[in-house]
């Protein structure tokens, strides 16, 4: 983000004072000095303002107020922002953006209505200031006269729901304090130097680089294991170390916000300066300015007033511009596709493998010499006389999707899959055809198809009873790998449940097949016979890239019959045995812990979670009880269970706890915060605690 220009009115009647930094066409000056006045310490928070994004400008305002400089007036703010791809819009958006928002006496903020513009151009659209829910992107930074920085008492995480305005605290807030630099750094080398991670890595190397002449270290003295930094950062003199630690508070914001840029000293952004009293001398004040000119290519830096008492920024630095980046113009749109006449529209709505029974009713059309064609999840076409589409899941994402079509396509849809009518059926004579595998090339060398359909248990959350009855052989592998394929992904609810299970998996052993049982196997069902022949199947994932296993555990019954049966398979700490344990339905959480801990005690095993969502017709989830009174000591045991595969889906599991517990409980669990936020989505904390909070207080407020 950089700013093109910015109005501040006070009162809306005036026509305000507008600032420009604009230094052509399409750029913007990287350097722009204010001067010191009354009007410009106005703008200055205003700027802020318009840049923290909506979600904070109340906060900023309630933090500092601006009404000593307004009088009490109501102030109008307008402002042109350049957008930066992929950071903060995509490419094909508009870069240019012009925004407006009214802040009251009251410090209630308002979007500015379209009629009360008064910065008019007709190239750009009049539309909100970002949201700023994320503190990804949208960078702003600001200093104030006075720099104080941390002291052991800074936190590298993003608890905080306003962490936004820690950015420009500096500006407002005399005791406003700026990253730890000692802390930052051994965060870094932590995580870069001890733990080899090459985006730490790189950008303390840089750092180092960087500042090896001003900090007077060798350029790679931070990059040794266990470096005590302490040494030669209280070796420096007062001046070297404030300017040390505004480029490293600099650097901490650019690498928090550059979640979408490969290279955080890329980042783009704004720089506040409101001048600085503890740099005197002109020498010292130099070799900063040029750090920061030269470390960060893409930062906007606005200075009020003289960046010290008796140093102003250099002449060549203001002549140096910055590019306002291009539109990517979109493709052109070609006219709404037409099918052939007579051709067959088959609609994939929210499959996530192949559909077997699009691909049988392909098989059925193209004997009859029709032509068919294959639309996913959403089908742009026109003049369209028959349209099957299948819905496989009863989510209500799919039933927009689902009602969508009817709009679209009235009495030339016809519906069919689990998500919308659980009984129906294809006929036997489309059934029993092949697949026809040319409808999703993306298939390559696999097969796919059902052995066997049915299960003998009758699982309360399970549709597969009702829909399929009880188990039965459907098919044969020659049917299923027609043309010789080796690799099988193979969709049978239960094949261990059936008598002719033995005799299919050693033909699948003789065959020399791959297979992947993409629906789960029930370790339970095991035997020393099957047991042996699956040990000896080239059981694959999804993609056939790897070794894996599939079962599932959706409960507690019987943890010990499942250990024994598990024993059969002999796997060891490099096996990869995935099995489907899912929650939110029937379980509670001392279950859920109990599950994971057992899983995590069976070498090779690790867990992948799956929510509960009715089907049709079924079961709601029951989670009254979910939470026992020993609830926080389960979850501080559950944060402790760490396996080596697929943790990504247990972070899932995670969202969804805090989210119930905050229902609940009516508050938060900090160590299952911490958990889920350790790796993944760090920018996104003080957001999901801001949420967690509003739901605690609508759930406190009924109860």
């Amino acid at each position: 983000m950089h700013i093109e220009r910015l109005l501040v009115a006070v009162d809306g009647n005036e026509p305000g004072q507008t600032w420009d930094f604009r230094s052509g066409r399409d750029s913007i000056r990287k350097w722009t000095v204010l001067p010191r006045e009354p009007d410009s310490k106005l703008m200055t928070h205003c700027l802020a303002l318009a840049c923290v994004g909506r979600k904070h400008a109340s906060e900023l305002n309630r933090r500092f107020p601006p009404h000593e400089l307004t009088g009490g007036k109501p102030l109008q703010v307008e402002a042109v922002l350049a957008r930066h791809a992929p950071m903060e819009c995509s490419p094909t958006k508009p870069v240019r953006k012009l925004c407006g928002l009214v802040a009251s006496s009251a410090g209630i903020i308002e979007k500015l209505r379209p009629d009360l513009f008064k910065l008019q151009e007709a190239s750009l659209g009049q539309c909100q200031f970002h949201k700023g829910s994320e503190n990804g992107g949208w960078l702003i930074l600001g200093y104030g006269p006075r720099i104080l920085t941390h002291d052991g008492t800074d936190i590298f995480d993003f608890s905080d729901p306003h962490h936004r305005l820690r950015r420009v605290a500096s500006v407002f807030d005399a005791g406003a304090r700026l990253t730890d630099p000692l802390a930052f750094l051994r965060w870094l080398s932590y995580k870069g130097v001890r733990h080899v991670r090459p985006r730490s890595r790189d950008f303390l190397s840089r750092l180092n680089r960087e500042l090896a002449c001003l900090l007077d270290i060798s350029p790679e003295a931070w990059m040794e294991r266990d470096h005590d930094f302490s040494p030669a950062w209280r070796r420096l003199g007062n001046e070297a170390m404030v300017a040390a630690s505004i480029i490293l508070d600099i650097a901490r914001h650019a690498l928090d916000a550059a979640v979408r840029c490969a290279d955080p000293f890329e980042m783009p952004g704004i720089v506040l300066f409101n001048g600085i009293e503890q740099l005197r001398s002109p020498l010292q004040v130099s070799r900063f300015l040029e750090l920061l000119d030269s470390l960060f290519p893409n930062l906007q830096f606005l200075v009020r007033g003289p960046l010290v008492r008796r140093f102003a920024v250099p002449d060549r630095l203001l002549q140096k511009s910055l590019r306002v980046a291009t539109t990517v113009p979109l493709p052109r749109q070609a006219n709404k596709p037409r099918l052939p006449p007579g051709a067959v529209l088959l609609i994939d709505v929210d499959s996530t493998l192949p559909n077997l029974a699009l691909m049988k009713l392909s098989r059925h059309f193209k004997n009859q010499n029709r032509k068919v064609t294959l639309a996913r999840r959403k089908a742009d076409f026109e003049r369209v006389n028959e349209v099957f589409a299948s819905c496989v899941f009863a989510f209500p994402t799919s039933a927009v999707k689902v009602e969508r079509l009817r709009k679209k396509f009235g009495s030339a849809l016809q519906l069919g899959g689990s998500g919308v009518d659980i009984k129906l059926r294809l006929s036997p004579e489309i059934e029993n055809l092949p697949a026809d595998y040319s409808l999703y090339p993306e298939l390559g060398d696999r097969a796919l198809g059902f052995l066997t359909r049915g299960c003998p248990l009758h699982c309360p959350f399970c549709i597969v009873p009702i829909k399929e009855g009880k188990p039965k052989v459907v098919s044969d592998l020659d049917s299923l790998i027609a043309g010789n394929r080796k690799k099988l992904i193979l969709l049978d609810d239960n094949i261990l449940s059936h008598p002719a299970a033995v005799g299919l998996m050693e033909e699948m052993l003789r065959r020399d097949l791959q297979v992947n049982f993409n629906q789960t196997l029930d370790v339970r069902m095991l035997t020393s016979e099957t047991a042996s022949l699956l040990r000896r199947i080239r059981c694959s994932n999804v993609n056939f890239t790897r070794p894996n296993y599939y079962f599932s555990l959706n409960d507690t019954r019987g943890l010990e019959v499942v250990r024994r049966k598990y024993e059969m398979l002999q796997m060891d700490s490099k096996s990869n045995v995935e099995f489907v344990c899912m929650y939110g339905f029937n379980t509670t959480l001392k279950q859920d812990v109990e599950r994971f801990r057992f899983l995590r005690s069976l070498p090779g095993a690790y867990v992948f979670t799956q929510r509960y969502r009715p089907v049709l017709g079924g079961p709601e989830a029951n989670l009254r009880n979910f939470f026992d009174d020993d609830a926080d000591e389960q979850l501080d045991v559950l944060v402790k269970l760490i396996f080596s595969q697929n943790m990504k889906s247990m972070e899932v599991y995670y969202r969804w706890l805090c989210l119930e517990y905050a229902r609940q409980k009516q508050r938060l669990h900090s160590g299952l915060l911490n958990t889920l936020f350790r790796y993944n989505g760090r920018h996104r904390m003080g957001g999901f605690i801001e949420k967690l909070k509003l739901i605690c207080q609508q759930e406190a407020a009924t109860t």
